[in-house]
């Protein structure tokens, strides 16, 4: 009998031990499941306002593109329009195009006419640049080969120079005359030869020769007045150079100047000296610039 109970106490024992564990398992397992459940429904109340942010979000962009392409519905329909007006305007402008192809055909000839005047013209400015820029070119060589022939004579008796682009050689009286006379002395024939020599070599210049007298009246009876002496002192060299150094005297041409053109006073001996000359002024042959003067068509 004590046996039987003592069985019966240590079975109990071991049964309350069994549910004991039990129970704290399962009371475990459902703190466990209660968290869950916690976790779950805090996400789900996660979800449920990022659900309705986006659903906001997405009603404003919406909002968006519905007025953006109400927009461009205006500016499509506003395109439209200017389509239409400028179609209307085109056929207006054609119509109007096949009216004046007349007189569209006369302008196109006017201005064909004014086109090739201008051709022209630039053509003439070309040839009389062309020509200037030659007769430059003339004028330095000139110069240059005249200072190297009479480069031995002295400064007072020659001095050669530009003026305005034309070469001047201006001699005094006492090399080549006589005091009040138009005869030429016999040394000065050695410089007119030289000067004879470049003029026959540059056939392309024609040759003025001036007489030039100071303002103190001539007094002899061969000649009148300083016309008379500064006209005959010019005729000289013109003859000399045709005469007996073959100078075309279609080239050449002579005049007298009188006192009426001085290079500087006559008040003192050294200035009536110095106007007391004669001048050759070589020209460029003015045909050339008459021809350049008269465009084709004018």
């Amino acid at each position: 009998m004590k046996q039987l109970l003592a069985l019966t106490l240590i079975s109990l024992s071991v049964l309350s031990c069994v549910s004991s564990k039990k129970y704290k398992l399962a009371l475990a397992e459902s703190d466990a499941l209660r968290q869950s459940l916690t976790n779950c429904r805090q996400d789900l109340g996660s979800c449920q306002n990022t659900k309705d942010e986006l659903g906001r979000t997405s009603d404003a962009r919406i909002k968006e593109l519905n007025q953006g392409l109400s927009s461009r519905n205006e500016k499509i329909k506003g395109l439209e329009e200017q389509i239409d007006f400028l179609k209307k305007n085109n056929n207006n402008l054609l119509e109007r195009l096949s009216d004046l192809s007349v007189v569209s055909k006369a302008g196109a000839e006017s201005i064909k006419k004014s086109l090739e005047a201008m051709n022209e013209k630039d053509r003439y400015i070309k040839d009389l640049t062309q020509a200037v820029s030659r007769k430059d070119s003339i004028n330095l060589a000139l110069v240059m080969n005249l200072k190297k022939s009479l480069g031995d004579l002295p400064s007072e008796d020659v001095n050669i120079e530009v003026r305005k682009g034309v070469v001047y050689v201006s001699l005094s009286d006492q090399m080549l005359f006589k005091s009040g006379s138009a005869t030429i002395n016999e040394k000065a024939a050695v410089t007119i030869e030289k000067i004879a020599k470049i003029i026959n070599d540059q056939k392309d210049i024609d040759i003025l020769i001036e007489g030039h007298t100071d303002n103190v009246p001539i007094n002899t009876d061969c000649l009148a007045d300083n016309w008379d002496l500064s006209t005959k002192r010019a005729t000289t060299i013109a003859r000399l150079l045709q005469r007996k150094y073959n100078v075309d005297p279609a080239r050449i041409t002579a005049g007298g100047r009188s006192e009426y053109l001085p290079k500087t006073s006559n008040d003192t001996e050294q200035g009536r000296r110095i106007n007391r000359r004669t001048e050759l002024i070589i020209l460029p042959r003015l045909d050339q610039f008459f021809e350049l003067a008269s465009p084709a068509g004018q």
